[in-house]
């Protein structure tokens, strides 16, 4: 193992808080810190020191993929790493979206000419773990619930829309495209209707009508938002976000890893593009029964969230002092993350004493992970067995 130093983006819907606070950096920061970046991604690829100076972990994949990768996995997914960890600080909402499945994410890309939503073949399927209290909308609920949601808005404009959610499942892709086709000179008007509503309504869903309105007053998203589940994770719950699922997280801070891919299909809260009829298409039109994952004991101190993709895995590892800590038996290459203490990472290559906030990376030449000291740590493999 070695020490791995990650990335900051600075999007605009950032904490200037949480992932200063993790680093044991003063606060606020001087602007926004949205994620923390911990992998491969060209976008913002981590470093490691080589003779006094940073090297980018992209390059030495590509220089020596078997030592990196190993055979397994560059078979699979090439000279390339498959998954990205990131540590996400949302104190305002991102935009509703939703994700290609590989199928598409590979066609899309050889049409797209211009990269106009296709900028690489791969699919992003993504899981969040939340370390605060998260707020998150996270896959359709029962268009039987959405109808009499919005409905109790009493705004006659969308008397359509709740029409065609009242026909079940079947009427979910007709209620999407009708408030994202919004005719764009009636959506302010549409967004103040909705917000004059002043009873009728339940309280949860006006406040979040509120909520994402002041920030979005002529964004149609804020009515399709109520055709979504809206969760607040617990701390170590977590949310599966699969291809063709639409989501949002609005505020709260987590642990994210999903496939390393930039392929986002917007549906509204953004200023930037959104294209109905791709974002359509690729849409999952069903129901989505049970929103929240709970994590699953795999050893003592050692929780995962499983999820059905090879691209990657979670492991959360707790270890006290006096303690034997903890060992795990995980394909290289490895990204660990220490959230909390002090621990020492061993994977019989190298050793590496990590503070919170701090993160490794290792081989696949590594073998099975020793952790020990005092604290918590977040593990990101890929998800070959």
């Amino acid at each position: 193992m070695e020490l791995l130093q990650g990335r900051i983006r600075d999007y605009a819907w950032g904490s200037r808080t949480a992932i200063a606070e993790l680093q044991g950096r003063p606060v606020p920061s001087n602007g926004p810190e949205a994620e923390l970046w911990l992998g491969a991604h060209p976008g913002a690829p981590g470093t490691v020191q080589r003779d006094g100076r940073p090297v980018s972990l992209t390059e030495l994949l590509v220089a020596e993929p078997g030592h990196w990768l190993g055979e397994r996995l560059v078979g699979r997914f090439g000279t390339r790493l498959p998954f990205l960890l990131k540590v996400l600080a949302a104190d305002s909402p991102l935009s509703l979206q939703a994700h290609p499945d590989a199928e598409q994410a590979r066609a899309g890309h050889a049409a797209d000419v211009g990269r106009v939503n296709y900028v690489d073949p791969y699919h992003k399927p993504e899981l969040l773990v939340a370390l605060s209290e998260f707020d998150a909308l996270c896959g359709f609920r029962d268009p039987g619930e959405s109808a009499a949601a919005i409905a109790a808005f009493g705004v006659p404009a969308l008397e359509p829309v709740v029409a065609a959610l009242r026909a079940g499942p079947a009427g979910l892709r007709e209620a999407v495209r009708l408030l994202l086709s919004w005719p764009r000179a009636e959506r302010a008007g549409l967004v103040a209707a909705v917000l004059a509503a002043d009873d009728g309504p339940a309280p949860a869903d006006a406040e979040l009508v509120r909520t994402l309105a002041a920030g979005y007053p002529d964004d149609p998203g804020v009515v399709v938002a109520l055709l979504l589940h809206h969760v607040r994770l617990a701390p170590g719950e977590g949310i599966w976000m699969p291809a063709g699922n639409l989501h949002a997280y609005l505020r709260g801070t987590g642990v994210e890893i999903m496939a390393a891919s930039d392929n986002v299909l917007r549906g509204g809260l953004t200023a930037k593009r959104v294209d109905v009829d791709e974002l359509v298409r690729v849409l999952r039109f069903e129901v989505l029964t049970e929103p929240v994952l709970r994590p699953e004991t795999v050893a003592p101190g050692v929780l995962t969230w499983p999820v059905p993709v090879e691209d990657f895995a979670l492991h959360r590892v707790e270890v006290a002092a006096g303690s034997p800590g903890a060992r795990l038996t995980l394909p290289g290459p490895r990204v660990v993350l220490c959230r909390a203490g002090k621990l020492t990472v061993d994977d019989g290559v190298g050793v590496v004493t990590l503070g919170a906030g701090q993160a490794a990376v290792g081989t696949a030449a590594g073998g099975p992970l020793t952790l020990g000291g005092d604290g918590e740590a977040f593990v990101a493999t890929c998800g070959l067995r």
